[in-house]
């Protein structure tokens, strides 16, 4: 009887030590920060940028980049990246955007570039919300473009949620990150482990323009799946965009996703009257027979 309970207590001390660790530790499994000199100086080749510093109520540096485009403006895509390096890299994706005739804000997470602060899920919205306030001070929110890339699409959400943005646009998005982690870690109670729980989900619930979602059939990080279940949370105010063949990193080299975004950007949405449709045919037209 002494071998199984020390078995057992063995077994649960492990469980406890893992559980731990991935609580202290999971910043450093999630965020893969690139972090950047004070006096780095952002260059890309045929753009027009202007870095700027937000300073926040608890005395942090939140550091971005503001592209230009050539002609006159359509309004501002406001880029919220994904979770790795800075966006001295992600800037090269602005073009995508400015080609279109709109300005792009990209900004770096706390801890991130050359952005400051101690980081939490709280500390980043209360960051991109003030960011998204300094945008409303130069433009109306019928100008601005909420892009949310993998773990940024989760942040992307949740401003649309609390605000009035003309679009949001989902690429590769999560569920949840407690779903995501979940596949890597599926004996773990993660829903009380992890401080970054970010759920998607819960925020789209609450978004009120309307909505572009973004995906890879072959993504192997965040599955194509995940965005079918997201599309169906506001099916009136979304559509879902399918890049075949489509990873996690590279739907930026397909001409489809260029496509999309043409479509997306440049594209009034049209009010279909449905009462000229065939909405209301049954595709079976077999009658049953009345018995003499």
């Amino acid at each position: 009887m002494s071998y199984w309970i020390s078995t057992i207590l063995l077994i649960l001390g492990i469980y406890i030590a893992i559980s731990v660790a991935l609580y202290y530790l999971q910043d450093y499994m999630l965020f893969k920060p690139e972090k950047l000199p004070k006096d780095f100086q952002f260059d890309y080749e045929n753009q027009k940028t202007q870095e700027y510093n937000l300073e926040t109520r608890d005395g942090a540096t939140i550091n971005g980049l503001r592209f230009f485009p050539k002609g006159e403006s359509k309004g501002v895509v406001l880029y919220l990246k994904g979770n790795s390096k800075s966006i001295k890299g992600w800037g090269k994706f602005a073009v995508d955007f400015t080609r279109h005739g709109y300005n792009v804000l990209m900004v770096d997470y706390r801890g991130f570039g050359k952005s400051t602060g101690k980081r939490s899920q709280k500390a980043i919205k209360r960051d991109l919300q003030l960011v998204y306030n300094k945008i409303k001070e130069q433009t109306t929110e019928d100008r601005i473009i909420l892009y949310g890339r993998s773990l940024g699409s989760g942040f992307a959400t949740k401003l649309a949620s609390m605000n009035h943005p003309k679009l949001l646009i989902l690429d590769a998005p999560y569920y949840s990150l407690t779903k995501v982690t979940a596949r890597y870690a599926p004996f773990m109670p993660l829903s009380l482990l992890i401080k970054y729980p970010l759920p998607t989900y819960k925020w789209l619930k609450y978004v009120q323009c309307p909505i572009h979602i973004i995906h890879g059939t072959h993504d192997k990080l965040i599955p194509y799946k995940t965005s079918v279940k997201l599309s169906q949370i506001k099916p009136k105010l979304t559509k879902l965009h399918t890049v075949i063949g489509g990873g996690h990193k590279n739907l930026n080299n397909f001409e489809s996703y260029h496509n999309m975004l043409d479509d997306i950007l440049n594209r009034e949405p049209k009010t279909i009257d449905l009462e000229t449709t065939s909405i209301n045919v049954n595709h079976s037209s077999k009658k049953t027979k009345e018995k003499a």
